[in-house]
């Protein structure tokens, strides 16, 4: 069976619309899964205009009604915005709205309808505006679903890194790192890429230290205090974990397809081997998610400034889609 995929719209004033209606054009996506909207209708049709898309915009309200055929995209309409909404403005009704289409993503998702989310970007000050104050999408996502351990993944084609740390300083990061939070992180990969339909997933945990500390030479034994121990919990319970090794070569060694999965102590370590390997390529995943709900986005922003001139670069869409396809758990299919 083909997983459905329930894609939101994001903040309508900016691309995330153009995106879609792009991306949704592809008669391969049809081909690998059943992709669904939600978002609004008079917002999609008008990208569909922008976009001059040979295309047909299907409003449904629930998804017993959706066709699932490439040429049309069947979208759930909330029906939250005016067709006029500006482009390239931060708005209390965006911000809310994108807020809206993520609950009811996760509402399908829960119910078993989707069995993937996959986001269009949405603008955090129109979020605030809208009444809704989180840092982003994960942060909805942890609450609606009532989580609280949870990683980003990034994946390109070619590597897939899971974080220990993200969006906090560097000294903060090593500070935060622990055997519990390694062993957490270890176990939300293996998790994660085993629903995915992976066997034994191989995983490989980055250093903390040059030379992942070589002995103690560099370093206070991070490795020793916060890392090995954690790896050695996975492994004792079966899980296909080694490490830890040098940043240095691990990414190389990952990419040449010896590791299914790095992990990566902190934000920089992880993000920089993605985005050196091509910034259309990147998707933004959240995985640990209770119910096993993946999230799978774009790597980038809402591009206000070129919001409605059809100059909006639909790759990351589709990577994002893909990614989505790949990870979305077979036991729910």
């Amino acid at each position: 069976m083909k997983p459905v995929i329930g894609i939101t719209m994001g903040d309508a004033s900016g691309i995330g619309p153009e995106i879609i209606v792009k991306a949704l054009q592809s008669a391969q996506v049809y081909e690998q899964c059943k992709p669904v909207v939600i978002g609004d209708y008079k917002i999609l049709e008008r990208a569909r205009n922008i976009v001059q898309a040979d295309v047909k915009i299907h409003k449904i309200s629930q998804l017993s009604e959706a066709l699932f055929q490439h040429g049309t995209i069947d979208c759930v309409d909330l029906d939250l915005l005016l067709e006029d909404l500006p482009f390239g403005q931060v708005s209390s009704e965006a911000g809310n709205a994108a807020f809206q289409f993520i609950k009811k993503a996760v509402e399908l998702a829960q119910a078993k309808e989707i069995h993937a989310i996959c986001t269009a970007p949405l603008n955090k000050e129109a979020l605030h505006k809208g009444g809704h104050l989180y840092p982003g999408h994960t942060e909805i996502l942890a609450e609606l679903t009532g989580t609280e351990d949870y990683s980003m993944l990034l994946s390109s084609p070619n590597l897939k890194v899971i974080h220990l740390t993200t969006h906090v300083g560097l000294i903060k990061a090593i500070e935060m790192i622990n055997p519990e939070r390694t062993y957490t992180v270890i176990k939300l990969a293996h998790e994660t890429l085993t629903r995915a339909g992976k066997i034994r997933p191989s995983i490989a945990v980055c250093g903390i230290n040059p030379h992942a500390g070589e002995n103690g030479l560099f370093g206070n034994g991070e490795e020793e205090e916060k890392l090995i121990p954690g790896i050695e919990k996975a492994k004792a319970e079966g899980i296909n974990v080694t490490g830890p090794y040098p940043a240095d070569t691990l990414f190389f060694r990952a990419v040449r397809g010896d590791f299914d999965i790095v992990v990566a102590c902190y934000h920089d370590q992880g993000h920089g081997p993605i985005k050196v390997l091509g910034l259309e390529e990147g998707v933004n995943i959240t995985v640990g998610l209770k119910g096993g709900i993946i999230r799978t986005s774009v790597d980038h922003g809402t591009a206000f400034d070129i919001a409605g001139k059809n100059i909006a670069d639909e790759r990351s869409m589709l990577a994002a889609i893909r990614d989505a396809i790949e990870l979305a758990p077979k036991d729910l299919q």
